[in-house]
């Protein structure tokens, strides 16, 4: 870009800048007004909340919150915010177990019941439901305490006897009209750019047919965006138009995926036709990896690559619609054929994968603003953890839990505690930061209005939470001031590898596609093999979060002129002049393949591992504990932002800190996401090099 052109963007910038303040204004107006209607509704006696939230296209609570008079007495108890779906020990696998160094009082278990119920909420009452913190569930006593600790009927993770179909597959640049089938490329005519002109246009090409569209650019689905208050709306018109000759997916065969996957970035839509003769989908390759210009034939390669490595160490491997898809399916042909596990591996019951959805949180993203850092920093360093999850797949928990009492953790001995705490459990705890504390918090708590989670930091603060073993061993033995955690209740699983064959196939698979992107002298192949390496990042990360499995939710469409049918537990996600789209949870299905205490064992261990983390070749430790206090600016899941520079070693190993950006200051420190992601993008940029892998 030369200055001429450099200026022509900066005018090309003012003037949109120009045109969202407009946009902004007049949304402000246009929100005020619905308010001041809603508040008018409000004095109506026989006025109703649940009735004004579909015509308002806002949720019960939304409502609530403007007009209190019209909470109903169960408000809170229907509008809790559900958890989002959808990671290391300080000790290395092999390595020596660490002494729990507990000073005294630092762990008191708490006798009398081993059921607490929280401390009593600060907050606001009910009907400010916005600014209510969530409570978290506890297990019962008695036989409904009991019912948890079982596993779930005739459900269980089994080796498949079947091998999976490989679907034929095309990429098609959506901007360009590109279109790569095989080896060979075609240009397309794609008219609007809607679902329907996109099928006609392929199947007119390749009269066989394709299985699966991958959208390489372009992102059709947007392509109205202006015409909707939110992006889920644009891409739910887009997928849910009218398609000559073919209709929405209802399934076939062993695949019990149907209908359109409505997202903001990264639909899905599934359509076959008429007379059922042909199935086919078209979803963004984006899910797998992030495009920077690269053309279909790339992709293409990339996708190649990918299968081809991973077929070195599965036989029957096919690459499926997504990486969780993929990874679940990978691992399933880990289960082993004999021995312990030969018989699979049993699911929780729904009680106990109900409280862990609940109570166990995924990566930990904090933006920790002035007055605890300064104004001004002097600079902004970005680390991000290379391949993180990898890291924390050598231990699992596995069988049925023990239900750990307060009374039980008590008559134990401190080796036992010890033992405990740094094997695979999850613990109702109440936590007390020091009173000399002056660092960043340790442990998650539940956090009001619409966040998770949050990480408290002030001293002598005490809180009730749930956390897993990694983060309560790292409270009480990090190197700066022992937390006193008080066991109120907890579950504790034997150890066991469940995921470890399937981990280390897939880390030898990065490591190869890793050297061949280094060493390759074809710069597209190169760059080919750089994205399939992120592929397998993406296929062990959502492969680990498809574990968690989530309660589902079932997505409807209403009539604007029968708003009154809308289920009164349903979620309003977008509405136009004909009909209003909602979706409600229904609870857990039968998923042979859910095991929430996995995902929740990794994601504990790598938010402790951007703590502290024990390099043992080099004898040394990285984490946000090991920086001076005040000069952590944010965590955002695998990376760090810092005010200084360390000298952290990296070898480009799973769980490795990358110093990925550098930007030098005076920096103004952010105050929301998006100005610490222009910064991010700013320091990557300024670092004048873009890693490998991270």
């Amino acid at each position: 870009m030369d200055a001429q052109s450099y200026n022509a963007a900066l005018t090309e910038l003012r003037s949109a800048r120009d045109k969202i303040k407009k946009v902004r204004a007049d949304l402000a107006k246009l929100e005020a007004e619905r308010d001041q209607h809603i508040v008018q509704l409000a004095t109506y006696d026989k006025a109703k909340a649940d009735r004004i939230a579909p015509a308002a296209g806002l949720s019960v609570a939304d409502i609530v919150a403007l007009a209190p008079a019209l909470a109903p007495e169960t408000l809170v108890d229907a509008v809790t915010p559900a958890q989002p779906p959808a990671l290391e020990e300080s000790a290395e696998p092999g390595g020596p177990e660490p002494q729990l160094a507990v000073q005294p009082g630092a762990v008191t278990p708490v006798p009398g019941p081993a059921h607490q119920q929280p401390a009593p909420s600060t907050a606001p009452p009910a009907p400010v439901v916005a600014e209510a913190p969530r409570s978290l569930p506890s297990i019962p006593e008695g036989e409904a305490g009991d019912a948890y600790f079982s596993h779930t009927a005739n459900l269980a993770s089994t080796r498949p006897n079947f091998t999976q179909q490989a679907r034929s597959t095309v990429f098609l640049d959506t901007t360009t009209g590109v279109l790569v089938h095989r080896n060979q490329t075609h240009r397309l005519d794609l008219g609007d750019r809607s679902a329907g002109a996109i099928l006609a246009a392929v199947f007119h090409t390749i009269p066989e047919g394709a299985e699966r569209i991958y959208i390489t650019a372009g992102d059709p689905w947007h392509q109205d965006a202006e015409r909707y208050p939110y992006l889920r709306d644009a891409v739910a018109a887009w997928l849910n138009a009218p398609v000559p000759g073919w209709r929405t997916d209802t399934g076939r065969g062993r695949d019990r995926m149907a209908g359109h996957f409505v997202h903001a970035r990264s639909p899905v839509g599934r359509y076959q036709r008429e007379d059922g003769s042909q199935h086919v989908e078209i979803r963004s390759v984006g899910e797998w990896f992030d495009i920077d210009g690269d053309d279909p034939a790339t992709v293409r390669d990339a996708f190649v690559l990918l299968w081809q490595a991973l077929r070195r160490h599965w036989d029957d491997a096919v690459i499926m619609g997504s990486p969780s898809q993929t990874g679940r399916d990978l691992w399933t042909r880990t289960i082993p054929a004999r021995g312990q596990h030969a018989d699979g591996f049993p699911v929780l019951s729904e009680e106990l994968r109900g409280l862990l959805h609940a109570t166990a949180g995924q990566g930990r993203n904090e933006l920790i603003t002035p007055p605890r850092i300064p104004e001004q920093l002097p600079q902004l360093v970005e680390y991000d953890r290379t391949f993180a999850y990898a890291k924390h797949t050598w231990k699992s928990p596995v069988g049925t839990p023990r239900r750990i009492t307060a009374a039980t953790f008590a008559a134990w001995s401190e080796k036992e505690q010890t033992r405990a705490l740094y094997g695979c459990g999850h613990w109702h705890i109440r936590v007390t930061v020091p009173e000399t504390w002056d660092h960043v918090g340790l442990l998650p708590a539940p956090a009001p209005g619409e966040r998770a989670w949050h990480y408290p930091a002030e001293p002598g603060a005490t809180f009730t939470t749930w956390a897993g073993g990694p983060e309560v061993h790292t409270a009480l033995t990090n190197p700066l001031a022992p937390w006193k955690v008080e066991i109120l209740d907890g579950l504790l699983w034997d150890d066991g590898k469940p995921l470890d064959d399937w981990a280390k196939k897939l880390k030898e698979t990065w490591t190869n596609l890793s050297a061949q992107a280094h060493f390759q002298g074809d710069p597209q192949q190169a760059r080919a093999a750089h994205l399939a390496s992120r592929a397998v990042r993406s296929i062990l990360l959502y492969g680990i979060g498809a574990f968690a499995q989530r309660p589902r939710l079932v997505t409807g469409t209403t009539p604007r002129s029968q708003e009154r049918d809308v289920p009164p537990d349903a979620e309003i996600i977008g509405f136009d002049d004909v009909q209003i789209t909602w979706q409600r949870p229904t609870g857990f299905s039968r998923d042979p393949n859910a095991h929430p205490e996995w995902a929740a064992a990794i994601w504990s261990s790598a938010r402790a591992a951007l703590l502290t983390q024990y390099h043992r070749d080099e004898g040394t430790y990285a984490g946000a504990l090991h920086t001076p206090p005040g000069t952590v600016v944010a965590f955002r899941t695998d990376a760090l932002y810092l005010t200084q520079p360390q000298n952290w070693p990296y070898r480009n190993r799973p769980g490795d800190y990358l110093l990925k950006g550098h930007l030098p200051g005076p920096v103004n420190a952010p105050t929301s996401e998006e100005e610490l992601l222009a910064l991010r993008d700013t320091g990557r940029q300024n670092l004048n090099s873009t890693p490998e892998e991270a």
